[in-house]
C-alpha cells in the first residue's frame, strides 16, 4: 500500500475534525430547538375548556336560516331548499353545475375534466337549470317553514 506523504494526510485529519464539528454542532442545534419547542408545546389534557373551545369551529350554516333566505317571485328559497334542489339532480349534472359555479371551471376545463364533450356540459349545466327552477317552484312553499 501506498502511504500517503504527510501534508495530505494532516488535510484529511483536518477536514475529518471539521465535518465531525459540523455533525455535532447540528446535532446541538437541533437538541435546542426541541427543547424549545416542547417547552412551549402542552398536552390536550392540559388545556382549560376556553383553550379547547378555540381549537375548532362549528359550522352553522343553517341556524339562523331567516336571515339567509331569500325571496324570488313571491316564493322563499332557503339554503336547505337549495340544497335539496341540488341532491336531486343526477349525479353527472351536479357535478357540472358544482364545478362551473362553486369551482369557477369553464365549460372547456370541465369537458377535460370529466373526459366529455364540451357540448355535454353545456347541456347538462343548462337542462340543470331548468330542473332547479321546476324544483324550487314546487317546493319553495313547504320548506319556507
Amino acid at each position: 500500500m501506498i502511504e500517503p506523504d504527510r501534508t495530505v494526510w494532516q488535510v484529511r485529519c483536518a477536514f475529518n475534525a471539521f465535518c465531525k464539528r459540523v455533525l455535532k454542532n447540528e446535532a446541538i442545534n437541533i437538541f435546542n430547538e426541541r427543547q424549545q419547542r416542547q417547552a412551549k408545546e402542552m398536552t390536550f389534557s392540559d388545556l382549560t375548556p376556553q383553550e379547547e373551545n378555540q381549537l375548532y369551529t362549528l359550522d352553522q350554516q343553517y341556524e339562523g336560516e331567516e336571515g339567509q333566505s331569500f325571496q324570488v317571485v313571491g316564493k322563499k328559497i332557503t339554503p336547505k331548499l337549495l340544497a335539496e334542489a341540488l341532491r336531486t339532480l343526477p349525479i353527472e349534472k351536479r357535478k357540472t353545475v358544482l364545478l362551473y359555479y362553486f369551482f369557477d371551471k369553464s365549460d372547456v376545463e370541465i369537458a377535460e375534466l370529466l373526459e366529455i364533450p364540451r357540448s355535454t356540459v353545456q347541456y347538462r349545466r343548462t337542462s340543470s337549470f331548468k330542473s332547479l327552477k321546476r324544483f324550487l317552484e314546487e317546493h319553495a312553499d313547504e320548506w319556507s317553514d
